[in-house]
């Protein structure tokens, strides 16, 4: 796969074949015959490995011995590798149970005496896009048992050196993981904490309404304070069609984003490396017919529908708008409605009224006619700050979050290729 390989001192080149005791793929018992499902055997698919990370500990369907035995399936020890080769290609997952698998996955019981199993994980991960661009240059869109076989990886001859890199990256792994954690924690607290003040609001105690203390009414959207309306978004905002004439300017090299829902990063950045560039002329266009301002929102209206995106600053770095959004711009207080529009109130009138035509869109007539619960301006104030007060610690965990991953990221290009050496560190 590589030319012209660097062996560092101490190092060795080895295909996969002279590193794995065993290889072989799995088996996939006849789906009609229901003697052999809902077994005692967890039996994984390439599902399992992409909704897990480093390790399979349970699976979604399992099977009988009885399927077991009239298929390819076979038992696979624990603390093997499992090797996904089709569809998903290249995601290396270690089992903590006894399994069977599909097909779609080769399973690797490596030779410890040579390399051991945490370190080969890390390997094959590293070199994931590697062998993906090389499938990618082949006619052959899936893997196989020779092609994994023929693999060559530089790596360690020193088992300990080999455990100690792998030690290194799983302490990274495990402050990743955490972190994951406490975001997916907070996901949850936000949620709640999102439907309770825009539904309930917060009175000048600062605590939640509830009906047991406050007085409330009924409204379109369901029971909400006594002082709050359910208005049109249309009479909180202004909405403008970006390209009205719904034409995909043409992709150039070096020109201006082009932004979609899509050309968001989970933390809100705007993905300027792969997003699309369009020419000067396309923002030059938009200039003349709309501005845009700081805290301004883009709405998914054809393909990704809804998802709203705060703009960024648009005079620090320009932008243009795709066909495919609509551009909010709130009359007062944008970031109430930035929130509402995210919420799971506004998410359920969408997708009533995605659901209500066989064309799916979302235009600018749905958009100002969405309801939005409204309370006093004032209120709408002191919502934002607390919604902003939390998002602004949720913020930190994700940039925490980002840096871990780019981390991980240069010490596995370091560590594995033995740029950086970890001797030292080895009583």
């Amino acid at each position: 796969m590589e030319e012209n390989i660097n062996i560092p001192d101490g190092w060795h080149l080895k295909q996969v074949v002279e590193f794995a005791s065993k290889m072989q793929s799995g088996g996939t018992p006849k789906s009609d015959n229901l003697e052999y499902y809902n077994g005692e055997i967890p039996f994984v698919a390439i599902d399992d490995l992409s909704k897990s990370n480093k390790y399979i500990s349970k699976t979604q369907k399992k099977i009988t011995n009885k399927g077991l035995v009239n298929s390819s399936a076979w038992l696979v020890p624990k603390y093997s590798l499992l090797y996904s080769i089709y569809a998903t290609l290249g995601v290396p997952r270690i089992n903590l149970i006894e399994v069977a698998t599909n097909q779609a996955i080769l399973n690797i019981i490596p030779n410890k005496k040579i390399i051991s199993l945490e370190f080969l994980y890390y390997l094959l991960l590293e070199k994931r896009n590697t062998i993906l661009s090389h499938s990618a240059h082949t006619t052959q869109s899936n893997l196989n048992a020779k092609v994994v076989k023929e693999l060559e990886f530089v790596f360690p001859k020193s088992t300990i050196e080999q455990d100690k890199i792998a030690e290194i990256l799983s302490k990274v792994d495990k402050a990743i993981s955490e972190t994951e954690i406490i975001i997916a924690k907070y996901n949850r607290i936000k949620t709640g904490l999102m439907q309770d003040l825009l539904t309930k609001g917060i009175d000048e105690q600062g605590n939640i309404r509830s009906e047991e203390t406050h007085e409330f009414k009924d409204s379109p959207l369901g029971r909400i304070p006594k002082e709050w309306s359910v208005k049109n978004l249309g009479e909180l905002i202004t909405a403008i069609d970006p390209q009205p004439d719904h034409r995909t300017p043409p992709q150039v090299l070096d020109g201006i984003p082009y932004l979609g829902i899509s050309d968001f990063t989970s933390s809100g950045d705007i993905d300027v490396i792969n997003c699309r560039k369009v020419g000067h002329n396309v923002l030059t266009k938009q200039s003349n017919s709309f501005n845009v301002d700081e805290g301004d929102i883009i709405f998914g209206k054809i393909g990704t529908i809804g998802k709203p995106k705060k703009l960024p600053n648009f005079e620090k770095s320009p932008f243009t708008l795709s066909a495919n959004v609509i551009l909010i711009k709130p009359i007062e207080c944008p970031a109430f409605v930035y929130w509402s529009l995210i919420s799971d109130y506004i998410n359920v009138q969408v997708s009533l009224a995605i659901h209500s035509t066989s064309q799916p869109a979302f235009g600018m007539e749905k958009i100002r006619a969405l309801n939005i619960i409204t309370p006093q301006p004032k209120e709408r104030e002191v919502i934002t700050e607390k919604l902003k007060a939390f998002e602004n610690i949720f913020s930190e965990e994700e940039k925490k979050l980002s840096k871990l991953k780019s981390i991980k990221t240069g010490l596995m290009q370091d560590l594995l290729s033995g740029k950086k050496r970890v001797t030292h560190l080895i009583n």
